[in-house]
């Protein structure tokens, strides 16, 4: 698979990822043998990036993967962490944690349960509103500096935040939901990024399967999957949004691919310094996902998608409105 830099200071990475919060939590009933088989053909296929949180499934994700890597080099897999989520013993959020102290101390328990000496990148899950990012970021440096973190990244933050943070220590990406039915970094946190170096590290690129092409109005939702309550799932937005899957769906038939596999291959389109995170948690998911290395879109085709799903089409948030009344990345930057 292709390799290439993580913006202007980070790693050299695959140039896809593997997201694997799915493997733990969020979207129901998960299976621990399908999970690391899914983690050793990613690695097989040449993807070195692999992105989790200390919060998916209270720690469960982490030790997961570290059992996936018992006979891997370390060398060759690059680690990114979120951190900062804060969650009660029945699952639920309450809040985000950047203060300093908590920044080591989250870093220190991530490296036990990843039985590593070390974070590739390290980030904050969300932004605390109460820690002024230098705050934060800075806590980072000092980890960058003692060598337990390699490369500093952000999530879901905005244009000032991310101008913010760079001015204290070089951001090597910015993780954020991207896909053909999200596209707000578009209007401004893109540019951002783009001028001061830094990458995008795509989530969210089949919008939780919604327009993975498999998804139907009959498909239920299990106990603790997320989409049960996000408003693209729900009746009043369902059917909009799946008339858009299958405007797309006519142009993969044109091109004899899938439409999980046109939705991923748009995202790639977007520019060498977008990489889309693959959230598999099957092996056969994740084949067919990377299909869409081999996908090349031309300017007809990318026409044509853009006509099936225009931007802005999608019918509900990404989120419901309490959620994405904490994101600064969806903040007005006046």
């Amino acid at each position: 698979m292709e390799q290439r830099s993580l913006g202007s200071t980070g790693p050299k990475i695959s140039a896809f990822g593997l997201g694997t919060m799915g493997m733990s939590a969020f979207y129901g009933p998960t299976d621990r043998a399908e999970s690391i088989a899914t983690l050793h053909q990613a690695l097989d296929a040449g993807i070195t990036l692999l992105d989790t949180g200390d919060f998916y499934g209270m720690g469960h994700n982490e030790l997961l993967i570290a059992e996936a890597l018992k006979e891997r080099r370390r060398a060759d897999v690059t680690l990114s962490v979120k951190f900062g989520a804060q969650r009660d013993p029945a699952g639920g959020w309450i809040g985000f944690d950047g203060r300093p102290a908590a920044v080591k101390t989250t870093l220190a328990y991530s490296l036990v349960r990843l039985n590593t000496d070390h974070i590739d990148i390290y980030r904050p899950a969300r932004l605390d509103p109460n820690v002024p990012i230098e705050e934060t970021v800075g806590a980072i440096a000092e980890l960058v500096k003692a060598g337990y973190v390699r490369h500093i990244g952000l999530s879901e933050v905005g244009s000032e935040t991310i101008r913010r943070a760079a001015k204290v220590h070089p951001i090597c990406d910015l993780q954020i939901e991207y896909s053909l039915i999200s596209r707000g970094i578009e209007d401004d946190i893109l540019s951002t990024c783009r001028e001061l170096g830094i990458a995008v590290t795509a989530y969210g690129v089949l919008s939780r399967g919604l327009i993975s092409g498999h998804w139907t109005k009959e498909t239920r939702t299990g106990k603790g999957d997320f989409r049960g309550m996000s408003p693209r799932f729900q009746a009043g937005n369902i059917d909009r949004n799946l008339a858009l899957v299958e405007a797309l769906r006519q142009v993969a038939d044109r091109l004899g691919v899938s439409v999980a596999q046109v939705a991923i291959a748009w995202v790639a389109s977007r520019g060498a310094d977008i990489f889309p995170l693959i959230g598999a948690r099957k092996r056969d998911q994740l084949t067919e996902s990377l299909g869409a290395l081999d996908v090349k879109l031309s300017d007809a085709d990318l026409t044509a998608i853009e006509k099936a799903v225009p931007k802005g089409a999608a019918a509900g948030g990404r989120y419901a409105e309490a959620q994405l009344a904490h994101l600064d990345s969806e903040k007005v930057t006046r």
